[in-house]
């Protein structure tokens, strides 16, 4: 089938992808059927509707707010999230990720607003021209969607689920879940006993959500196990049996997480001490694993796998085929950005296995203490800025740059939030001292979880790149998918080396089933 890349809402490719219930578009767009009041997934089950009653919209907010409500059939609110909102770098795109983080629950429109360095009504006039929805509807979707979880995943009372979820009261959180879901919170949580949704699964530890994160397929979980087994720290991440377990401060305290790879989904058990804190941890959860990523469409662009078709550099894609990419790589995200930079500035000219040892002696002198079988938090920065110089080892002048930048992000001098432009960011880290190119790169790619940046200095993607020869001087025909070719260069290097070794998919163990 030929392959339909919607960056905007262009109605016969979004009809045809509904046509075919293609599951590649989930949460890129949504059906909004007029006979029925009803919007859906594009790969929703139903009998596909007639282009006479259908309407494209490009948020679940814009489908809210023009009277919809959700399909009870495809749950759309369960499916992935959009990768524009990764490949856009406009306003709208920046203001969804913050939105996705709880900004507006604790910091309401007028704290989203100056964080993005807009007024309300300029912040609201786009939003509403480009996403369908302002930042009150958009922040509502995702008060409903969280609603939704915590009504199927815990035993909490409705009236502390109404509060956890961002509402304002439990009438309003009663009105939004009928107006969304067409039932009552209680109906919602007696129908999930008899039919178990796809994303949720009910938990036999109080005080445990666990969760089905779903993601388009393919997935290369060899390179994420490698990546989260390789840079796990000891005392705040654990990698044990093929399960990633590891601490997090959230904006109301802190959580544990455990995450595995299982086919379609990524199982996430959720400790968290504040629920309020549900939404910004799983948007998180998602940000670390690209999980809203578009694998087929990148692949596609960088010419891999069988998905490969002919364009007009055919020889690009025919060369990239050739070399052993593996089909779903993604770019590893972050959990929280200062403690990604001071990491990175720690690991800077060592080893990955000698910057662990730095950092976790970093952990065990000045992190928080906690419950669990992870027993410790990243230290805040200001207790880096305090205290790092009498803890980290190493050259006293990379010491001292370390020091600089917590002291930099604790003063706020330095900002580090998935809001900001790539350009912004980098300029500013490069303002730091002992901040370089790579650094500064490395950084914003995974922080901002930014599609196309070339990490063209590093050592290691330059020997990956020498064994595919490819030339990175020469690069333009793969934007906007860059970083996706750093991480398979990185991929190349390292198992060529032995350190990783080529593990298949689980679709492709599937396949071979």
């Amino acid at each position: 089938m030929e392959l339909v890349t919607i960056t905007a809402l262009d109605f016969e490719g979004c009809y045809r992808a509904v046509s075919t219930r293609d599951s590649r578009f989930d949460g890129q767009f949504f059906t909004a059927v007029r006979t029925t009041g009803i919007y859906c997934r594009p790969s929703c089950p139903a009998i596909t509707p007639k282009r006479a009653n259908v309407s494209f919209l490009p948020t679940a907010a814009a489908a809210q707010q023009a009277g919809y409500r959700a399909c009870r059939r495809c749950l759309p609110d369960a499916a992935p999230g959009s990768p524009l909102w990764n490949v856009r770098a406009d306003l709208a795109a920046r203001a969804m990720r913050l939105i996705g983080d709880g900004v507006i629950e604790r910091g309401g429109v007028t704290g989203l607003a100056a964080t993005l360095g807009y007024s309300q009504r300029q912040l609201t006039r786009v939003l509403t021209t480009e996403l369908g929805a302002g930042p009150l509807a958009l922040a509502r979707a995702h008060r409903a969607h969280t609603a939704r979880l915590l009504i199927q995943t815990t035993e909490m009372p409705m009236s502390d689920i109404a509060f956890a979820a961002g509402f304002a009261s439990i009438r309003q959180f009663n009105e939004t879940v009928r107006e969304v879901f067409a039932v009552s919170p209680t109906t919602m949580r007696t129908e999930l006993r008899r039919s178990p949704r796809a994303d949720v699964v009910v938990p036999g530890t109080p005080g445990l959500l666990t969760l089905r994160l779903p993601y388009r397929e393919p997935l290369d979980t060899g390179w994420l196990t490698w990546f989260l087994s390789a840079h796990a720290v000891p005392g705040m991440q654990l990698w044990e049996d093929g399960v990633y377990t590891r601490s997090l401060r959230t904006p109301h305290g802190h959580a544990t997480i455990r995450l595995s790879f299982q086919p379609g989904h990524v199982r996430a058990e959720l400790a968290l001490r504040d629920m309020r804190d549900l939404a910004p941890t799983v948007a998180r959860v998602r940000h670390l694993l690209d999980l809203d990523a578009d694998p087929l469409g990148i692949d596609v662009a960088l010419g891999i796998g069988e998905s490969a078709i002919p364009t007009t550099d055919s020889g690009a894609a025919q060369m990239s085929a050739g070399h052993g990419f593996t089909p779903g790589i993604r770019v590893p995200g972050c959990l929280d950005g200062p403690e990604l930079l001071l990491c990175t500035m720690i690991g800077q000219q060592i080893s990955v296995r000698a910057a662990g040892t730095h950092v976790a002696r970093l952990v065990d002198a000045l992190g928080e203490r906690i419950d669990g079988p992870v027993t410790r938090l990243f230290p805040t920065a200001a207790a880096v800025a305090e205290h790092g110089a009498e803890v980290l080892t190493g050259p006293a002048r990379r010491v001292a740059a370390i020091v600089s930048a917590a002291r930099a992000i604790a003063d706020g001098e330095l900002v580090l939030h998935s809001g900001r432009t790539a350009a912004d960011l980098r300029r500013d880290l490069l303002a730091l001292d002992g901040v370089g190119p790579w650094t500064a790169d490395y950084v914003t790619m995974r922080s901002l979880a930014d599609p196309d940046i070339l990490l063209d200095t590093d050592l290691v993607v330059r020997q990956g790149a020498a064994r595919a020869e490819i030339d990175l001087a020469d690069t333009a025909r793969w934007a906007p998918w860059r970083s996706y070719l750093s991480m398979h260069l990185w991929k190349t290097a390292l198992e060529h080396r032995g350190a990783l070794v080529r593990e298949p998919s689980l679709q492709e163990a599937k396949t071979h089933d």
